[in-house]
């Protein structure tokens, strides 16, 4: 419950409209409960015989108090409501900018699901605690307080009798609350593994048809689906004995109200107007005790749901701009350095990059290959810092890479990895990604230069054809040549291309290649591949086995040394050969 007093600095962001509701249901609450007494009035002046007109009068105040509890009413909702719909709207934007600036590594080990829940499901539960929840709670405390003072003034011994079952709902609420939130919090993290479902099902739909697995997935859904059913199910029951057992005690005590308030009437000591008002009154409280329960329900539920987003939005991100930050920096040259950096995962204990030492000069090429698993990706990931080193220095043009602002570093890189990930949006804005206000010229430009171009005019919206989900429209192929277009467009100091020929021909290969050469000059440029054709122009290459450089040098060089290097060369060379046969 403690994790509920984070919305503290939400709620004082809209003090005034929550006071200006407050003050609403204070209107709303005292029309509300003068009622009453005016119909036990007009029942105690019907029998001494009253006019029509004084009737007539009785009714209008009654219709008038109704009108203005109404009136009073729509304001509360349209502040308290309101607020709380803003307050939704400020926690979404804040949670969703919180997880844009948390570590790689959380999306790696968290499911896309799981914080799907928390943006779809969880802030909403919160919402209704802040809206419905505040609003009942003060307006149900406000009418619980004033309609037992009224009561006692009418009847102490009546009231004090009437309030005998009462304790019993208290205990209710407190126990079936504990049980409610505990199912919810299992709930909550149901929902979070059925969401991860679908969207990989949905997200890898070729890949599941490919294989016919249709029928396989779709009854694994109904499984998890139905776990979710089930336990939903059983909160429901839960939560549906609150209502009968509240009317069962109120019961009790109307009954009560009625043969002792019937017997004062009898004795002469009560009126009956006054025992229809305390009647109305006793009605009156069923609400607040129901609301009460239903109250409980929404804050253990928003406080199992507060927990799971207070859970993301206190991790710190790791990699972020410090005091260190020399913001001064507004560009950079492209000269990069490592100095004997090792690396290792946080979940791991032995170091994927040992002792790593090599220079960069500004608009020179790097290749870098090795096996699979050699470290590869993860240097260059160290380069727009996806990940610090343990130890060791990352520098661009002499200065380490913490120094230098993230917004500055990133926006002079551009990166193709081999998975290419792409917007269920436009091919155009896709390529466009990286950017704002790129004109048609610009994007023509690096498609063609990818070798992307043609294919993209053959389709009937050519630049405006929407790709779906994850690219799905696309052939590997053209999604990796999409990406490369992304980065080009950027015009970057640094140029990452980590094995992004991958599932392009030897052929298209060969002329991306040759349009890069004159687009490259004077960029630093790095190309990851298993393919030596990708690399062997480059102004060096660097050989990396079990995160250690083992060789280094220009492709001739390497060649003559006869290591790894010379190894996978002749290997590709043995298995064109083989394919020409």
């Amino acid at each position: 419950m403690r994790s509920l007093l984070e919305l503290k600095q939400y709620i004082l962001k809209y003090k005034r409209l929550i006071l200006f509701g407050i003050l609403a249901i204070l209107l709303s609450e005292f029309f509300y409960v003068v009622i009453p007494i005016l119909i036990g009035r007009a029942v105690d002046n019907l029998k001494v015989g009253v006019t029509f007109e004084k009737l007539s009068l009785f009714a209008l105040l009654i219709l008038g108090s109704t009108i203005l509890s109404g009136i009073a009413s729509f304001f509360t909702r349209q502040t308290i409501i309101v607020a709380s719909r803003k307050i939704e709207y400020d926690m979404r934007n804040d949670f969703y900018r919180h997880v844009q600036g948390l570590h790689y590594l959380y999306f790696r080990d968290k499911k896309v699901g799981d914080i799907m829940a928390y943006a779809t499901n969880d802030i909403p539960a919160v919402r209704n605690f802040l809206g419905p929840g505040i609003m009942y709670s003060i307006e149900t405390t406000i009418e619980f307080v004033v309609i037992l003072a009224i009561m006692f003034s009418m009847n102490l011994k009546l009231t004090l009798i009437t309030l005998i079952p009462l304790p019993l709902i208290s205990y209710l609420v407190y126990k079936v609350g504990r049980i409610v939130h505990e199912k919810y919090e299992d709930i909550q993290e149901h929902f979070g593994t059925i969401t991860t479902l679908a969207q990989e099902n949905i997200a890898g739909i070729r890949v599941v048809k490919s294989y016919v697995r249709e029928d396989y997935e779709i009854e694994k859904f109904r499984k998890v689906n139905f776990e979710y059913f089930i336990k939903n199910i059983k909160l429901a029951k839960v939560q549906s004995l609150t209502y009968p057992l509240m009317i069962l005690i109120t019961g009790i005590s109307i009954i009560l109200v009625i043969w002792y308030g019937g017997y004062q009437v009898i004795k002469g000591t009560m009126t009956l107007g006054q025992l229809t008002s305390f009647l109305i009154y006793l009605g009156y409280l069923i609400w607040p005790m129901i609301a009460f329960g239903w109250i409980i329900n929404l804050t253990q539920r928003a406080a199992a749901s507060m927990d799971r987003l207070l859970e993301v939005m206190r991790i710190q991100p790791e990699i972020k701009d410090t005091d260190e930050t020399d913001f001064s920096i507004r560009q950079i040259n492209g000269e990069i350095e490592f100095k004997d950096v090792w690396f290792k995962y946080p979940d791991s204990e032995s170091y994927v990059l040992r002792g790593i030492s090599f220079k960069i000069g500004q608009g020179q090429t790097v290749g870098i290959v090795g096996y699979t698993g050699s470290g590869k990706t993860t240097l260059v990931n160290l380069i727009p810092r996806l990940f610090d080193p343990d130890k060791g220095e990352v520098l661009i043009d002499g200065v380490n890479v913490k120094r230098i602002p993230l917004k500055v570093l990133r926006e002079n890189i551009g990166y193709v990895q081999q998975d290419v990930f792409l917007f269920s949006d436009t091919i155009k804005n896709n390529i466009t990604f990286g950017i704002d206000g790129a004109d048609d010229s610009k994007v023509i430009d690096v498609a063609k230069i990818a070798q992307i171009y043609d294919e993209v005019m053959g389709f009937p919206n050519k630049f405006d054809t929407i790709v779906g989900e994850r690219g799905i429209t696309l052939s590997g192929g053209q999604k990796q040549r999409v990406g490369l277009a992304r980065a080009l467009i950027k015009e970057p100091k640094i140029l990452i291309l980590d094995d992004p020929f991958s599932s392009v021909d030897a052929y298209t290969e060969e002329m991306i290649l040759k349009n890069l050469r004159e687009y490259r000059k004077g960029r630093t440029t790095i190309i990851i591949s298993h393919r030596i054709t990708s690399v062997k122009d480059s102004d060096f290459i660097i050989v990396l086995d079990d995160g250690e450089i083992v060789e280094s040098g220009t492709h001739d060089e390497l060649i003559e040394l006869g290591g790894i290097y010379a190894e996978l060369y002749q290997k590709q060379i043995l298995e064109e050969e083989l394919e020409r046969m």
